[in-house]
């Protein structure tokens, strides 16, 4: 649950932040009719849009599980988030890809570069200070792992997906600002097309990344590996298991796991044994993992598990 606060905290800082940066480049676009500054707004109103979808996705993760959705309703998240990469390549980069071309085809001069400067200004302080508040929140959720080791391997995207956003932002600011600036200083207004061009592709790369780390997420990963080795060291020591074989686990949200659990169990117990092994085991490691929404564990010999284990290793092999 604290993460889930620390999550939505950076959503709103950005949201608070890309709603002030926006309003502000659109009146400065419109006043100075510079392109690298229009292509600037438009990133900063679809990052708006984008930061009220993760906010919906994230409440509807959240729902209790139905009839119809019997293990909950966390993938709406991810879901979300694969939504919030498409907009940002649809419409940020391409936008401002349409923009620099027509602004290099048809070059109209900047008026009053200064007032673009304070925006500009203005704006990277607001974008550094979301990015700061998502960067803190990130290196507190990935602990010792590297940057893109944690991305690699997190669950819960909002927060990556904020930081690659304001990375872009702070990145695209640049861009604009140097277009800006050559236009004005070599009486080339083209350069300011040029700058949106380059921020079309800074969005367009992150939306790429961002699409294909939550694409792998939505089609159902694993949970971490630490989780996965617990269940199996609990389940190892408890009383009427021979043996634990294995677990298989798919990642519905971010604190949402289901688990299939492959055991051995000891040959005099009788049917209402099992059960009450099972339910026994069930509570211990719900109590350990509460993310662990369903528990299915399968009274299996180790050779049976291991015939499995192998169809699945032949699997990743033909994938690669």
């Amino acid at each position: 649950m604290a993460r889930q606060s620390s999550s939505t905290k950076v959503v709103y800082a950005a949201l608070l932040g890309n709603l002030l940066i926006a309003a502000t480049k659109a009146a400065a676009a419109t006043f100075t009719g510079s392109s690298a500054m229009l292509s600037e707004a438009v990133h900063s109103f679809v990052d708006s849009g984008n930061e009220l979808l993760l906010l919906y996705g994230m409440r509807r993760a959240r729902k209790p599980p139905d009839s119809a959705h019997p293990f909950g309703h966390g993938r709406e998240l991810y879901f979300w988030n694969f939504i919030v990469a498409l907009m940002v390549f649809a419409l940020g980069a391409g936008i401002s890809l349409y923009e620099g071309i027509n602004h290099i085809a048809h070059p109209v001069s900047i008026e009053k570069p200064v007032v673009n400067y304070i925006v500009l200004a203005v704006s990277f302080v607001f974008e550094g200070s979301s990015w700061w508040i998502a960067l803190r929140e990130f290196r507190a959720a990935k602990g010792r792992l590297g940057y893109l080791e944690a991305v690699g391997l997190s669950k819960d995207p909002t927060t990556f997906t904020v930081l690659f956003e304001d990375s872009a932002a702070l990145i695209g600011l640049v861009i604009a600002f140097a277009g800006i600036a050559g236009a004005s200083a070599f009486g080339l207004p083209q350069l300011d097309g040029v700058a949106s061009i380059g921020i079309a592709i800074v969005l367009g790369v992150t939306a790429i990344v961002l699409a294909r780390r939550t694409k792998e997420l939505l089609i159902g990963e694993s949970a971490y590996p630490a989780v996965q080795s617990s269940i199996l060291r609990i389940a190892g020591a408890h009383r009427g298991i021979v043996h634990a074989n294995g677990v298989l686990t798919m990642q519905l949200g971010p604190y949402q796991v289901v688990a299939a659990l492959s055991a051995e169990f000891e040959d005099n117990l009788a049917t209402p044994d099992i059960e009450a092994c099972v339910n026994s085991l069930e509570a211990q490691i719900r109590q350990a993992h509460p993310e662990i929404a369903v528990l299915f564990v399968k009274p299996q010999t180790s050779a049976v598990w291991l015939t499995r284990r192998k169809a699945i290793e032949a699997g990743d092999t033909a994938g690669e």
